[in-house]
């Protein structure tokens, strides 16, 4: 309550509730009464995950002004829909946007009405939905200086430094020792999946760095539980947890938003027999997306499209394994084996990726072929 009254009239704080299952920060939702708005977002920031919480912030608020001024130019692709985007509340009679108290970092964020999250996807519509959310909010950001925002995440989605990780993490073993890790057939296994596929985990980066593909703002976490669905029209209205906004490759953002809405089985599966990538979903997302990121995708862009919904997969299980090996320490756990169960997930998808390879290729240029 005292953290909530640096950022309101303490008196008018009726309730203060626990908001959303976010794995990172600790978030709460603050009901007023006798005020307008009603609601805001009270949130402890995770400074273990973001070391510079003042570089996340002033991301956001580089990119809060930016999307704002672009919305005031009344976009044609926002015609007949609504977008907001999540802005951060000033701390009351200071001149700043957060504080920090006994070691915490808190800031306040505004509260998108009448509008929610899900965890599951409904149908091809809400599909689209998420795939227009994304390439909404990459279009609106896609004139931001790459200089106005800070790398808070170094090496995030970079496929290259987590193989590095994950070498280091099999050297050392500190999950066992090395005839234990051998006896484990499961783990056996998922090291030798990654080993199989060690010459093709650059293929972004290269691309990158021969000038094929730019860094552009992103979002850096576009999760289907992260796109904000309109409680009456069904429409996507906006991408809310902006922390990990910073430069980076477009495709990070598709291909992780693709392997979180395409594995109907989701990453906790306990079967993994059940674990596909759904074609389907996917052309539904790339449609939606598509309708508003032609205008600034080039034929390259294009190109590595198939490439990242193969590779983003194979990084997060190549992750979770990591953090199995290092005993988990990242990822939250509720068991001993839960990072390597989503390890097999990930690389499940993958393969069901790579059986429709062809399909995936021919599907992405009909889209880029439509006018």
């Amino acid at each position: 309550m005292s953290i909530a009254g640096q950022f309101c009239a303490q008196g008018n704080i009726s309730s203060i509730d626990v908001l959303g299952s976010g794995n990172v920060n600790d978030t709460f939702l603050v009901a007023l009464t006798g005020t307008e708005p009603q609601h805001f977002v009270l949130q402890r920031l995770n400074t273990h995950v973001f070391d510079r919480p003042d570089l996340v912030m002033k991301n956001m608020l580089n990119l809060v002004e930016h999307v704002e001024r672009k919305l005031a130019s009344n976009p044609s692709e926002l015609t007949g829909r609504r977008w907001e985007i999540p802005r951060v509340l000033p701390v009351r009679g200071l001149d700043q946007h957060w504080i920090e108290q006994d070691g915490q970092f808190w800031r306040s964020i505004t509260y998108i009405n009448s509008a929610t999250t899900v965890e599951v996807l409904r149908d091809y519509e809400h599909a689209k939905e998420i795939g227009y959310a994304l390439g909404m909010f990459h279009y609106l950001i896609s004139d931001l200086p790459n200089d106005g925002l800070a790398d808070t995440l170094e090496n995030f989605h970079v496929t290259p430094a987590y193989l590095q990780e994950f070498d280091i993490a099999q050297t050392i073993g500190c999950s066992g020792s090395v005839t234990t890790l051998k006896r484990d057939s499961r783990l056996s296994s998922a090291m030798h999946f990654i080993e199989t596929r060690r010459a093709g985990v650059d293929v972004l980066e290269a691309a990158l760095c021969r000038g094929e593909l730019k860094k552009r703002p992103i979002h850096g976490d576009p999760k289907i539980n992260n796109v904000m669905i309109d409680n009456l029209t069904r429409q996507a209205v906006g991408l809310i947890d902006l922390d990990t906004v910073k430069p980076g490759l477009v495709h990070y953002d598709i291909g992780d938003c693709l392997r979180s809405c395409c594995n109907p089985a989701g990453e906790e599966a306990t079967d993994i027999s059940q674990v596909q990538f759904d074609l389907s979903v996917c052309e539904a997302i790339l449609d939606g997306y598509l309708s508003v990121a032609r205008g600034f995708l080039s034929e390259r862009d294009y190109h590595y499209i198939p490439e990242c919904i193969k590779l983003i997969p194979f990084e997060l299980g190549l992750r979770f394994l990591t953090d199995h090996l290092n005993g988990n320490i990242y990822f939250k756990t509720k068991h001993r084996n839960q990072n390597l169960d989503r390890a097999e997930v990930q690389f499940r998808l993958m393969e069901s990726i790579e059986a429709q390879w062809t399909s995936i290729v021919g599907l992405v240029e009909r889209l880029r072929s439509q006018s």
